[in-house]
């Protein structure tokens, strides 16, 4: 901390042509090590490599571009509209670095969620403390080895070990923090920032309901909700967490899904080399419970040594089962009935906000319904996750913070809505800013 604090007060960072530099190297430490990245991502959570690739690593490929490619004007001074106090004055913004920030990153995707936030954090000039998560012990080994070696060391430093290491961190006067994990410690992370009054981002979870109607193409519609279920064997906080649908269409929709997993992972999905794993016992143990107090429909079978959990489709699932309790984080897929869009709507709305809703209908107004009477982090029509792929933008930077503030998002999105055919996707994503 004291290094990082006295890199800062040199002024370093505040170099737009060394933060260029150092964005640019970290480009090359993702293309000079990408096979050590995916082996890392494979001893933590068996990640395909294909899956490691596209998830992981060129997501930050593309990240540190867009930083590097904009980092020079976003750093410039903005010029201010004059009013009539400022008419004679040449009023500007000045774009100012935070200072020392800390990045706390989560287990699921150990390598890009602990690195897109330092991007950020680097193209708007702070020093950086990077604290990866011990439950991907591969992962923060590699990121604690390769970080000191592409980046300056003074200004960016890898911190690793269990809880009472971030403990002993959230005890430091950070300038800000950023977190993505649970929203249980992403509370405690609150609580300790508040001590400072540092500004936060928590980046967390929730549930994702899917609302399925009679309209849509019963084949498209499965795919595209089991294949966001599977990614990552379903430990991504925007996949889909459970399914809303009328009776008809949960029959129809079922067949479909056994039909595409047995396409997609055969009649032994454990020997898939497509699936990951879940990534420790704890979470193992936490999802078999899940299992409990519902039919299952579809798979159901488990393999502690292997750390498996087979894609599960559970039915006659009741609100009170331990499976609708919390976000899932795992291949488990409850559908609930509900009659209407309506009754689907209501629902989401009695329970804590949605992470993301996903909708599969044809009905303009089915669609337009969900979008003004629900309210969520994100809204995707006809597919699922890609509200956060290709265009939609999202912009982290780290400037001089407001006291007031303790929630610092900034999402910039872009909409981008394609209606030329009933299968095709309107992708959504809300303004979020949370002061």
């Amino acid at each position: 901390m004291q290094k990082a604090r006295a890199a800062f007060a040199s002024g370093k960072t505040r170099d737009v042509s060394f933060r260029v530099r150092q964005l640019e190297n970290l480009l090359r430490m993702y293309e000079e090590n990408e096979a050590d990245l995916m082996n890392a991502l494979y001893k933590d959570l068996r990640k395909p490599k294909p899956e490691a690739k596209l998830m992981e690593i060129e997501v930050l490929k593309s990240d540190v571009r867009t930083m590097i490619q904009n980092c020079k004007e976003w750093s410039k001074p903005q010029r201010v509209p004059k009013t009539l106090v400022t008419m004679m004055d040449t009023p500007v913004i000045l774009q100012d670095p935070y200072g020392v920030v800390l990045v706390i990153g989560s287990w699921n995707y150990p390598v890009q969620l602990s690195l897109i936030p330092v991007s950020g954090a680097i193209a708007a000039g702070n020093c950086v403390i990077i604290k990866p998560s011990e439950i991907a012990p591969a992962s923060s080994k590699l990121l604690e080895e390769l970080i000191p070696r592409y980046l300056d060391s003074e200004c960016f430093q890898v911190v690793t070990g269990g809880p009472s290491t971030v403990q002993e961190l959230l005890k430091q006067k950070f300038d800000y923090i950023f977190f993505t994990g649970s929203t249980n410690i992403g509370k405690l992370v609150r609580e300790a920032a508040n001590k400072h009054l540092t500004p936060v981002t928590l980046e967390l979870g929730g549930k994702s309901p899917v609302y399925v109607d009679e309209s849509v193409d019963m084949t498209i519609a499965a795919r595209r909700i089991i294949w966001g279920k599977m990614v990552n064997c379903g430990q991504t906080c925007i996949a889909p967490d459970y399914v809303l649908c009328n009776k008809s269409t949960r029959d129809r929709l079922i067949d479909k899904i056994r039909e595409i997993l047995i396409e997609w992972y055969g009649e032994d999905p454990q020997s898939s080399p497509d699936l990951c794993r879940i990534v420790n016992v704890r979470h193992f143990q936490r999802l078999q419970a899940m299992l409990g107090g519902s039919k299952i429909a579809i798979g159901g079978k488990v393999d502690a040594d292997d750390l498996w959990i087979e894609p599960t489709v559970l039915i006659d699932v009741k609100p009170t089962d331990p499976v609708m309790q919390e976000e899932i984080f795992g291949p488990i897929l409850p559908i609930l009935e509900v009659e209407s869009a309506y009754d689907a709507i209501q629902f989401i709305n009695a329970r804590e906000k949605a992470l993301t809703i996903y909708i599969f209908s044809r009905s303009a107004k089915t669609q337009q319904a969900f979008l003004e009477e629900t309210s969520c982090g994100s809204v995707c029509v006809n597919d699922t996750m890609m509200q956060f792929t290709g265009e939609i933008l999202l912009v982290m930077i780290f400037r001089v913070p407001l006291h007031s503030t303790v929630v610092d998002l900034l999402l910039l999105p872009i909409y981008s809505i394609r209606l030329d055919s009933p299968n095709e996707s309107i992708l959504l994503c809300n303004f979020l800013a949370t002061n």
